[in-house]
């Protein structure tokens, strides 16, 4: 699958944990404030965790494979008129293609596997 095809979402281990045996992501609280789940691209995702997780542990990265989420997926402008990925409705369990740990380092920013 090509690396373009895949979109981050950032989220706290035990909000994820707790909606994988239902088998749908319906998001963390500011998504379901602003009616859709926020992700971002790989070239975008290190900038989001710098925004709006500072510092915070306990977080995982989960990618999602973007052709799984159909028409509830669109691209938005955001930061500075930049396109970001909304899926506007629940994230499938099965268009996940996987979920790691996203450690703070010792110098308080976040360890990305990419």
């Amino acid at each position: 699958m090509n690396d373009a095809a895949i979109i981050y979402k950032i989220v706290p281990e035990d909000l994820w944990r707790a909606s994988v045996p239902t088998g749908r992501f319906t998001g963390a609280p500011i998504d379901v404030r602003d009616g859709y789940i926020h992700f971002s691209t790989a070239a975008q995702v290190k900038e989001t965790a710098a925004r709006h997780f500072a510092g915070q542990s306990g977080l995982l990265l989960v990618a999602v494979r973007s052709d799984a989420l159909g028409d509830a997926l669109r691209w938005e402008p955001s930061r500075g008129g930049e396109l970001f990925p909304h899926l506007f409705g629940e994230l499938p369990i099965e268009a996940v293609r996987s979920v790691v740990p996203l450690p703070v380092g010792p110098a308080g920013v976040h360890v990305f596997p990419f």
